[in-house]
């Protein structure tokens, strides 16, 4: 695609949302629907009351510690499924198995188990994760062409070697878009974890203008939160075109 066209593409699509916005809110009211108009007015003054900033950076700071707990898991994990016919076979039902179960479910166990803190709220994250990075982290290492994996171990190398030298660095650009797909559904853990635990992030603030049925800060939330995860998504994918250009 022309670069022109990755440009104007979503700005002609964001003007078709917005007018449809402008369209529904005029026919059904700021009650249900605030107008553009409006909600850029209230966003103004949430940032700058601060509230909304300070709830992201809460909310991004419990999901990214998620997704740290998530890749110490799930990297060595994928490098045994990868490895190991045998590993493979003994576990990959069992992982199956546990994505019929929603990550959400846990949270109020995980509650129970480990209190209101911004822990359980990361543990929310890291099941959520979890299975994209170890999805992403055995293809990338099954797919190294096998020609340059028998080249060095002629060589010489040793499996640490192997894998510090040639397999963790192609299979990076998979992991990565692993990294990419799960951390910003971590977005979604942390803020469903403060929904249930409590605390100081977006989920919050959600809660708390919802009680106050307050339409309007709903939205401005929801438009925060999808900022972030847009600023995540295009963080990483900088990263994936750092890693495959080097």
């Amino acid at each position: 695609m022309r670069p022109e066209r990755t440009i104007s593409a979503p700005v002609v699509l964001g003007i078709v949302v917005v007018v449809v916005w402008a369209l529904l809110a005029a026919a059904l009211g700021p009650v249900l629907v605030p107008s553009p108009a409006d909600l850029a007015v209230r966003l103004v003054a949430e940032v700058a009351d601060g509230d909304l900033l300070l709830g992201a950076a809460s909310t991004f700071g419990v999901s990214a510690l998620g997704c740290l707990l998530g890749l110490l898991v799930a990297l060595p994990l994928g490098y045994l499924l990868a490895s190991s016919t045998t590993a493979s076979a003994a576990l990959g039902p069992y992982l199956a198995a546990s994505q019929a179960i929603p990550a959400v479910a846990f949270a109020p166990l995980l509650a129970l188990w480990f209190g209101y803190g911004p822990f359980p709220k990361a543990l929310l994250c890291a099941l959520l994760v979890f299975f994209p990075i170890l999805l992403n982290t055995v293809l990338g290492l099954t797919t190294i062409d096998r020609d340059v994996v028998d080249a060095a171990r002629v060589d010489g190398a040793g499996r640490w070697q192997l894998l510090v030298h040639i397999q963790s660095q192609m299979a990076l650009p998979s992991v990565l878009t692993g990294v990419r797909n799960g951390f910003v559904l971590s977005i979604t853990g942390a803020v469903v974890g403060e929904f249930v635990m409590g605390g100081r992030g977006l989920g919050e603030l959600l809660t708390v203008f919802r009680d106050r049925v307050d339409t309007e800060g709903m939205v401005a939330t929801l438009v925060v939160m999808a900022a972030l995860a847009v600023a995540i998504n295009l963080a990483v994918r900088g990263l994936e075109r750092t890693v495959r250009w080097w």
